[in-house]
């Protein structure tokens, strides 16, 4: 795939919407385009106001975003060693600016946040997993299979995991299987070393790339709070949080999730920890029933984790979202211990920070408890957020203490 002045096609911009481009934002919605094109997917497109270069991008003809920009520089080609480019740069940054202190699983293309819009690549133990969020990138699969050939080191192999023709930019929770791209077969289950702890990964059908990976640093705070507590841990996947808990010394922890299979991986990853399995809880349940319960039962607990999935798919749903993190967050504080500590995530990019702590002190009014905010935190370094990319940023993670 390349991009020269011969072949290039031009797409003029609605009347003021250059700026935008300008200022560094990567998206154009069909409905900013003077006219709709017809060209393949993947074709590289000249984004023009009056006639002048604005940005060079991709094309998606399925999407309600037509072009995600690559380059605001007319001299850049859009080609192989562009993309190596891109890659070798994020490699750089990662290793420059995250702890891999007996770690070996980090994201290392974050689409936006990287100058490869829709391009996600977590790296797990020498794999990569690799997503793609556009059919304007098929095209480009080879040139990123190749790009992290050239780039990684050591790199073991590349499994595919697409979900092209999805628009929403909140971390997904997609389940589709994935194929071998390049490489040795991966495993059925992938063991990752993070801050010491050992995860089992399913890459080939676990939600998002298999694990989530943004929650690396507040799995490792969890670890230090859980000491001596008793810890509920809510949406629980894999026991990410719970293990770090039961390693910091938590009492008890009891992790619920709605999914078997998860709860199963969860036990494994205790005992590949060398954590009792059978001295802790796992439930299979639906957290808002398993809530009611404790609260009809008065079992209490010293700690609550709550990492809910996406509630705010489309612009649409957001109300409904923030009310739905209100009502969860008010019946976990109905089931916290006085001086207790609640820890609160939102992964909804359209739900802003203010809206979700807004949220969370609607929680505390309704449950009659007066909360302080003791830590306040968002995405990692290797999942980072341009700042005229907003909708980047998706993670939200409080710790609250009831006082």
């Amino acid at each position: 795939m390349r991009s020269d002045t011969v072949n290039v096609v031009k797409l003029e911009l609605a009347r003021g919407l250059g700026r935008h481009l300008r200022a560094g934002h990567p998206w154009v919605f069909r409905k900013a385009l003077e006219h709709v094109p017809k060209i393949p997917a993947g074709s590289v497109v000249d984004l023009t106001e009056n006639g002048k270069f604005v940005a060079r991008g991709y094309y998606d003809p399925h999407s309600a975003i037509a072009v995600r920009v690559l380059t605001r520089d007319s001299r850049d080609t859009v080609d192989a060693g562009f993309i190596t480019r891109r890659v070798r740069q994020a490699l750089s940054e990662r290793t420059a600016l995250i702890d891999l202190t007996d770690t070996d699983s980090y994201r290392l293309i974050h689409g936006e946040g990287d100058g490869l819009p829709g391009v996600v690549v977590d790296l797990y133990a020498g794999w990569a997993v690799m997503k793609l969020y556009s059919a304007g990138l098929t095209p480009y699969r080879p040139l990123l299979i190749e790009a992290l050939k050239a780039g990684v080191p050591g790199l073991k192999g590349i499994i595919g995991r697409d979900e092209v023709g999805r628009d929403d930019v909140d971390e997904d929770e997609g389940r589709g299987s994935g194929k071998m791209l390049f490489g040795h077969e991966a495993p059925e289950l992938i063991p990752i070393r993070e801050r010491g702890a050992t995860f089992l990964v399913d890459a080939w059908k676990g939600q998002k790339t298999g694990f989530f990976l943004d929650q690396r640093e507040n799995r490792y705070l969890i670890r230090r709070l859980g000491k001596g507590r008793d810890v509920l841990n809510c949406f629980s996947f894999s026991g990410g949080f719970s293990v770090n808990a039961a390693l910091g010394g938590a009492n008890s922890v009891f992790s619920v999730d709605q999914d078997p299979d998860a709860i199963a991986l969860a036990r494994e990853n205790f005992t590949r920890n060398g954590i009792a399995a059978e001295k802790h809880d796992f439930l299979a349940a639906d957290v808002f029933k398993i809530i009611q319960s404790f609260k009809d039962e008065g079992r209490t607990f010293d700690l609550i984790i709550l990492d809910p999935p996406a509630f705010a798919k489309s612009q649409r749903a957001v109300q409904a979202a923030i009310d739905g993190y209100a009502s969860l967050n008010r019946q976990a504080l109905a089931i916290l211990r006085p001086g207790g500590l609640l820890a609160t995530a939102s992964c909804s990019a359209r739900v802003s920070p203010d809206d979700f702590m807004g949220a969370v002190r609607e929680a505390g009014f309704k449950a009659g408890v007066d909360l302080a905010l003791v830590e306040e935190r968002y995405q990692p370094p290797d999942h980072p957020v341009r700042l005229q990319f907003p909708e980047g940023k998706y993670l939200k993670f409080y710790v609250l203490q009831s006082v």
